[in-house]
């Protein structure tokens, strides 16, 4: 859906996040900071599972991979050479995820120290049936990484949405509304929600811009957590729905 970049908190008042957290802790061990990236890993190891895999690893191994990676991540300081300069979350755990694989020879040793320990929760069957809806063959690891990273935040942000619906007691009107976040007004005409609904066409029509309204500004919140710069929310944004259309 489109943005209007001046939706969004100003850079005077970017709030701190928690992958701002992380790199200006100057600690990646110290408590705040490692709750914090406790917190991003486990809303995004599906996308670090997804490149794992079309790297050519087997489910098995990906899972497994994947765990011991966030075991380094959350426990042995693996991003304790986190750099400011570079403050995008994304970019910087494919990156640190690479080398990781690049060293195998640390994870044989690990799995014989007795690794393969859980860290983040992953769901084996649902992450391979996610897999295989990805068309994963068609894509290179970076472009699928990024594109399910992509699907993860505004799944992500859908989920924040209608919780926010839920505890307002308008569960049937983001039923009937979500549809239209798609900016496609033939999806849903405006006249089948109002039906829907009881109501009018133009309080159907106004509904609707509320929701796309708090839409957009709880997708900035979720990408803001995974910057360490306000300048970079609108790029970030548009490399995620970039990274939809490949």
């Amino acid at each position: 859906m489109p943005l209007n970049p001046a939706d969004g908190p100003s850079p005077a008042h970017f709030p701190t996040t928690r992958w701002n957290l992380v790199l200006q802790s100057g600690n990646p061990q110290a408590p705040l900071a490692q709750e914090s990236l406790a917190e991003l890993c486990g809303s995004y190891w599906y996308p670090l599972y997804a490149y794992i895999r079309r790297r050519g690893y087997g489910p098995d191994e990906a899972r497994d991979l994947t765990q011991d990676f966030f075991a380094r991540a959350l426990e042995k300081g693996l991003l304790a050479e986190a750099d400011p300069t570079r403050g995008r979350f994304r970019a910087f755990l494919r990156a640190v995820c690479a080398h990781f694989l690049a060293n195998r020879r640390d994870w044989d040793q690990a799995q014989k120290r007795g690794g393969g320990r859980t860290v983040v929760p992953i769901d084996s069957v649902d992450a391979e049936g996610r897999y295989a809806r990805e068309l994963a063959d068609e894509l290179t690891p970076e472009r699928i990484y990024d594109r399910t990273w992509a699907l993860t935040l505004l799944g992500r942000v859908l989920d924040r949405l209608g919780q926010e619906y839920d505890d307002a007691g308008k569960v049937a009107t983001f039923q009937a509304l979500r549809d239209l976040l798609s900016g496609d007004p033939e999806v849903h005409s405006y006249a089948a929600v109002a039906a829907r609904l009881g109501t009018s066409e133009g309080a159907a029509r106004v509904a609707a811009h509320r929701l796309r309204s708090r839409y957009g500004d709880l997708l900035r919140q979720e990408i803001a957590a995974t910057l360490a710069e306000p300048a970079d929310i609108d790029d970030e944004i548009r490399s995620l729905f970039a990274a939809l259309d490949s």
